[in-house]
């Protein structure tokens, strides 16, 4: 199966998900990506999967999935 995206980064800084996606980084504000991550400690903000096709990444904990192509539309470049 081809992915969709290569995500090779996630991290958080305070009140932004920072992404690499393709090797550019988006910068999203977490309160406009999620209420659940918004609300998360740093603990539950970092325990995260990215879909093995590329299209998203799952925070089990949180019950929350957000897609790249969503967060490419909010994100700042």
């Amino acid at each position: 199966m081809d992915k969709a995206y290569n995500i090779s980064d996630i991290s958080f800084d305070k009140e932004f998900m920072i992404v690499r996606v393709d090797n550019i980084l988006l910068k999203i504000r977490i309160n406009e990506a999620s209420v659940k991550l918004a609300k998360a400690n740093d603990a539950e903000r970092h325990d995260f999967k990215i879909s093995p096709s590329g299209y998203g990444i799952h925070w089990n904990g949180l019950d929350e999935d957000l897609s790249i192509n969503g967060l490419m539309k909010i994100a700042k470049y």
